[in-house]
């Protein structure tokens, strides 16, 4: 028993300074962005059952010789969401993992610090390169499409976030120019104007000048209009175009003779509209309007990224296009994850591999929201772990006791035999 007396000591001291171990270690992340806690599970070691006399007891006694850490678990609870000024800081709202990759090993973390580098790389503090799809919509320093979303490839397929530190969007010309409102029969002439582009992103004035006709034809009434596209300033004329534009004696339009304009090597089309939808001729006040399609050039601003995991570039005209997209990894074993370091893991036969999740149509998805600016903290309860440590403490100190106590036993008993 005396022996017994010792094993059950030894494996309580080493049970508890494990234990101690990890608490200590959780102790030392409670400001470690995207860390998760750690638990030690205890379980009892090889029991020896006493024989009882069932008509005497119900109870099923039972004399174990030590415990031992049976298990050390992950605390999958989320933690504390900061807020963060930068808008490359992202926080994961529910289940998943951030993937990145460094030294040619791919690692899975919460920790979602993100910032470009020199080279607009997407990369975390310590530099590894964040996973994600790219839109393939950059050439040579040129946007070569406008994406509204970047779709995700498999999980397997993913490869660092990289993005060029020098983007063109390229101008659209106008190729449509539509005009709406009233030409009211109080006037003699009336004119609109609406900003065109160029193919080389020039932005020049197409202007329409409406004049009655003389004489009238009833019924309805007939407008002359001159069609011209100049430079902002009016002094250099591009092209002009004259045609007719004829109205019912309702005022809707029922015929219309100018189609088309040069704007410096593009083709604009005008549309003045069919019937009551579009120009309009009738008693009443003026109320022209205008609008065309195309776009002036512009130069990157900067990347952000949105909840959706989305990176979009801002260019200096006011649009956006989506580039890339951050992929969230899932598995089907989050416990089953091997630390590396702080809150970083890779993945391990216990925790399966990776895979993103997919909707009703077959698309990957991330399967949850990100937070901008915000980060997630450390899940570690410094009130809960500081409890533990005692209890552990108290823990190792009553196993070393019982050492002690068995060891003075076995003393008494030798100097009994003497």
């Amino acid at each position: 028993m005396m022996t017994q007396a010792y094993y059950t000591g030894l494996s309580g001291l080493k049970a508890s300074s494990q234990s101690i171990d990890i608490i200590s270690d959780n102790l030392a992340n409670t400001s470690t962005i995207g860390y998760k806690a750690y638990e030690a599970e205890f379980s009892n070691m090889f029991e020896t059952v006493l024989n009882t006399d069932a008509n005497a007891s119900s109870v099923n006694s039972s004399i174990g010789i030590g415990t031992t850490i049976g298990a050390i678990t992950m605390d999958e609870s989320q933690g504390v969401f900061q807020l963060s000024p930068s808008s490359t800081d992202l926080a994961i709202l529910g289940d998943g993992w951030f993937g990145v990759e460094g030294n040619g090993q791919t690692m899975y973390t919460r920790d979602g610090s993100f910032t470009f580098d020199a080279n607009r790389d997407l990369v975390t503090q310590d530099g590894m390169y964040v996973l994600g799809t790219m839109g393939n919509n950059t050439a040579d320093g040129v946007l070569t499409e406008q994406l509204d979303e970047v779709p995700l490839t498999a999980a397997g397929d993913q490869e660092p976030l990289s993005f060029p530190k020098e983007l063109y969007f390229p101008p659209q010309a106008s190729t449509e120019a539509t005009f709406s409102g009233n030409l009211s029969l109080d006037n003699e002439l009336t004119a609109v104007s609406v900003p065109v582009v160029t193919s080389d992103g020039t932005i020049n004035d197409l202007r329409l000048e409406f004049s009655k006709v003389d004489p009238q034809v009833s019924p309805g009434v007939q407008w002359n209009v001159v069609a011209t596209t100049q430079n902002l300033d009016g002094t250099e004329i591009y092209d002009t175009q004259t045609g007719v534009v004829s109205f019912d004696e309702n005022g809707a339009l029922i015929s219309n003779s100018l189609s088309s304009i040069d704007n410096q090597g593009s083709s604009v089309n005008i549309d003045l509209g069919t019937g009551y939808d579009g120009m309009i001729s009738i008693s009443a006040v003026d109320s022209l309007a205008s609008s065309a399609d195309g776009l002036q050039d512009g130069e990157l601003l900067g990347y952000d990224i949105n909840k959706n995991g989305q990176v979009i570039a801002t260019f200096t005209n006011g649009r956006q296009s989506n580039v890339g997209a951050i992929g969230i990894y899932h598995f089907q074993n989050d416990q089953g994850l091997d630390r590396v370091s702080g809150s970083k893991f890779m993945e391990s036969a216990n925790s399966g591999d990776p895979f993103f999740f997919q909707d009703e149509n077959g698309n990957y998805v991330n399967g949850t929201d990100l937070a901008t600016n915000k980060l997630e903290g450390s899940n570690v309860d410094m009130t809960v772990g500081l409890t533990d440590l005692i209890i552990m403490q108290r823990a190792y100190d009553s196993n070393s006791k019982s050492i002690t106590t068995a060891d003075e036993m076995l003393q008494k008993a030798l100097e009994m035999d003497a």
